[in-house]
């Protein structure tokens, strides 16, 4: 297989970097794609970073076994974690997700006051603070977590008048900030993002950290002359467990079919 047609590898710690996985399909529509969905280990999200770290290089082990071209961390966790140590570890392009929605958000953002929702982890983490902070330190963002979208966006209740009154519960705080741009800072959340712009309003303009990191990796696929220009794409899924369960909550996801799924160890490599 020539350079250019090698697939792109995508790892998450489960489901939600199906997300992700979509926006790359639209975005890139000529290029193959592997997704590792890391589901005997998930979530990350409560793991420390330590423990996060190791999964991710196992990750990204597994997925140069399938000749990848690049690799994209569809996971905030493991962004936030261990994105920096995978790239000095490995001579791949390496894309995380926050970096792109943090750039987006500063683009967007007229009031200099951005929010961001994501879990536990990603919030505590502090990644996207920094991130922005460093864009523009100008910048006053305001993070909580939503620990509680990411089983609606399983359940696929993601209109389910539940699902209404938890988004009122988490972001109603966010009407007295001042926030004019809201980065959706979990691969679960984009699911959710009619409800979640509803509850805002219509004055603040959400942030999709996957399809800006869709956008980013066209870009650094372009400057490395790496891209495929033409040609019909081959989507493989790989998972360390639950392939049947993923299977059917995975075609919510990506809003099609999506075959077979294959079984592998994570951490065999």
């Amino acid at each position: 297989m020539s350079g250019n047609d090698r697939p792109i590898g995508v790892f998450d710690s489960g489901i939600g970097g199906l997300t992700v996985m979509h926006a790359l399909m639209t975005r890139l529509p000529h290029e193959s794609l592997v997704y590792f969905g890391d589901t005997a280990r998930v979530p990350y999200g409560p793991k420390s970073p330590a423990t996060v770290s190791r999964f991710a290089f196992e990750n990204v082990d597994l997925l140069t076994t399938c000749d990848v071209k690049a690799v994209v961390v569809a996971c905030n966790t493991a962004t936030a974690h261990a994105l920096g140590p995978l790239r000095e570890r490995f001579e791949l392009p390496i894309v995380g997700v926050i970096g792109p929605g943090a750039r987006a958000a500063e683009r967007k953002t007229a009031s200099r006051r951005v929010g961001v929702i994501g879990t536990h982890g990603t919030v505590g983490s502090g990644a996207y603070q920094k991130a922005l902070q460093t864009i523009n330190g100008d910048l006053v963002v305001v993070a909580r977590a939503c620990p509680l979208f990411v089983p609606l966006a399983e359940e696929g209740m993601t209109d389910h008048p539940a699902a209404r009154l938890i988004a009122t519960d988490y972001l109603a705080p966010f009407k007295d900030d001042g926030i004019d741009t809201l980065i959706l800072g979990c691969t679960h959340y984009p699911l959710l993002k009619a409800v979640i712009a509803a509850t805002v309003g219509e004055g603040v303009t959400l942030i999709d950290s996957a399809d800006e990191t869709a956008s980013e990796v066209a870009a650094l696929l372009a400057e490395r002359e790496l891209a495929r220009a033409a040609g019909e794409p081959a989507y493989r899924f790989l998972v360390s467990d639950l392939p049947d369960q993923f299977l059917k909550i995975g075609q919510r996801f990506l809003g099609r079919e999506i075959g077979a799924v294959e079984v592998v160890s994570a951490g065999a490599v």
